[in-house]
């Protein structure tokens, strides 16, 4: 008796993982979905948009950081169509770098190629490389991305 009941519940194991996997999928669908919905949404309104970073910089660095900014990212980014401001801030107790980016809209924010990107953060890195005394890598990594919409 026990054995059969055992059965029966051992037959049902593959339903109930094919149940579950399918919740997961229609789940994680429409996720991307709503994610996707979302940026479309921002690129219809057109409206001013914050690129939000957040970077580690250590007490010791933050005269290099601040100078590695100025020397890549401030000279280009007063270039760019769209771009409207800038504020950098300082939290001593975490010692983390917070930069707000004011952009104009989204669309124009995410118009600027990613090579264009790529070379001024290169730049930044070996400004904040020589300012350090590091020899490779990022001194000040990004530990956080992200966008606010002002209210």
């Amino acid at each position: 008796m026990k054995n059969t009941q055992f059965s029966r519940v051992l037959s049902c194991v593959p339903k109930c993982i094919a149940l579950t996997m399918g919740f997961l999928i229609i789940v994680f669908l429409n996720t991307q979905k709503v994610f996707s919905s979302m940026a479309s949404d921002l690129n219809m309104n057109d409206q001013p948009i914050i690129e939000h970073l957040r970077l580690h910089v250590d007490n010791h660095n933050r005269q290099a950081w601040l100078n590695a900014e100025k020397g890549s990212w401030e000279q280009w980014l007063i270039t760019k169509k769209g771009f409207l401001g800038r504020k950098l801030f300082w939290d001593p107790l975490r010692e983390e770098a917070t930069v707000m980016i004011t952009w104009s809209s989204f669309s124009q924010w995410k118009d600027i190629p990613q090579g264009e990107i790529d070379a001024v953060q290169e730049r930044f890195e070996q400004l904040a490389r020589e300012g350090t005394g590091n020899e490779t890598g990022n001194p000040f990594p990004l530990t956080y991305e992200g966008e606010l919409l002002p209210q």
